[in-house]
């Protein structure tokens, strides 16, 4: 795909060097498109183009040499490369405030300090997660500014951590406020999958939406059947082998853990602002997955004097092999814990910028208890004669204490 007329690059990513953007750029240009990293974050930007991951992805660090090598991706922070870029993902999403609901406007925020950077020619592609009608918001914007200009949504559904293997593997889903604007985002994007979904915008907004809530709802579901197991003195994981082994119908009942992370519980809850608060089942997953640390709490002030105890977190980050604690679960265990127990110790190996993390050998050794909050592979060899609070069943011990 060679540049259109004025253009020096095929595509800047707004927001480039995070978790959706960056990934997405050097798939990219791993294909050989010409990539711009657009990002405010000039640390993030000087590590990028220094040839460093600023987080743990599988496989990227080696793409990230290769491309910045070939010439074919750069960083900057200088938003001025938009106009000289003929693609425009904007991978900044939707939000929840404090309350729960949707910011429907943060998009735009970010898209109106840029329209001096946008020209005839441009397609802008929404890449992250938002709230219905918020693409046709984009492109009435767009639109008084009286530029021949595309707007397309094309979610990301990536599971982060293994993004380059899966936006090479997975279909896409396009959708664009005209004929033309889905045009260009399926050839744009047939540069990565082969196999693309069209629908409207609107419809396209729903399915990222459908799919981190039933992917919310199926961990609920899974934890809430962890907690009646564990509740009278059972193998919730002996029981989930036996439902699921060689049984089709059954094979998608997840394990139960600590259900967090920037997406599922905020998407969630945008499908039930969209539903005016009647998306019940969606109501019933927070409660269940947000409530397993007081489960915790719970259970282990029937069995112990908490407030005497030291009682140490195995994994910060929201899940398991990631650094991202982004909404982790593991930080509202901590302060439930804070308010009960004697003293909180946090361990991570992955997680960077939290002074509060300590050594996972001084965690072991210091804490009366520990809670195994991130199943980190690295912890599956934990030996240790202190009670382990187990949701994920990692050592295999079976009931949680």
């Amino acid at each position: 795909m060679e540049p259109r007329g004025h253009f020096d690059h095929d595509i800047v990513v707004v927001g480039g060097c995070g978790h959706v953007g960056l990934p997405l750029g050097l798939a990219f240009a791993d294909c050989g498109l010409g990539v711009q990293l657009y990002d405010t974050d000039a640390k993030t930007v000087d590590l990028v183009n220094a040839g460093s991951m600023p987080f743990v992805e599988a496989g990227a660090p080696d793409v990230l040499r290769r491309v910045l090598a070939a010439g074919r991706l750069r960083a900057t922070t200088d938003a001025a490369t938009i106009a000289r870029s003929e693609h425009v993902v904007v991978v900044v999403g939707t939000p929840v405030d404090r309350y729960l609901s949707p910011d429907v406007e943060a998009v735009a925020r970010v898209i109106t300090p840029l329209t001096d950077h946008l020209v005839d020619g441009h397609l802008i592609v929404l890449r992250s997660t938002v709230y219905p009608g918020v693409t046709d918001r984009v492109a009435r914007l767009i639109a008084k500014l009286g530029l021949d200009i595309d707007v397309s949504f094309c979610p990301e559904r990536i599971a982060e951590g293994h993004a380059l293997a899966e936006l090479r593997t997975l279909p896409q889903i396009i959708s664009g406020t005209t004929r033309r604007a889905i045009q260009r985002a399926d050839a744009l994007f047939r540069r990565l999958t082969p196999e693309t979904v069209e629908l409207e915008p609107e419809e396209a907004e729903l399915a990222k939406l459908f799919t981190n809530s039933w992917r919310y709802l199926k961990f609920a579901v899974a934890n809430q059947l962890y907690m009646i197991a564990n509740d009278n003195g059972l193998d919730y994981e002996r029981i989930r082998h036996a439902v699921t082994f060689h049984y089709p119908r059954a094979a998608d009942l997840p394990g139960a853990g600590l259900t967090a992370g920037p997406c599922l519980l905020k998407d969630t809850m945008q499908i039930t602002a969209f539903a005016e608060n009647r998306f019940t089942l969606g109501h019933a997953a927070v409660m269940v997955n947000e409530g397993i640390p007081l489960y915790v709490l719970g259970k282990l002030e029937q069995r112990f004097d908490v407030t005497a105890l030291t009682v140490g977190i195995l994994g910060m980050a929201f899940k398991a092999e990631s650094d991202d604690a982004r909404s982790s679960l593991s930080y509202k265990m901590k302060r439930v814990l804070t308010g009960r127990a004697a003293r909180v110790l946090c361990t991570d190996p992955y997680v960077c910028g939290d002074p509060d993390i300590v050594p996972f050998d001084t965690v072991v050794e210091e804490s009366d208890l520990l809670i195994i909050a991130a199943p980190h592979r690295e912890y599956a060899s934990l030996r240790t004669t202190k009670p382990v609070v187990d949701i994920t069943n990692l050592l295999g011990n079976g009931v949680m204490v």
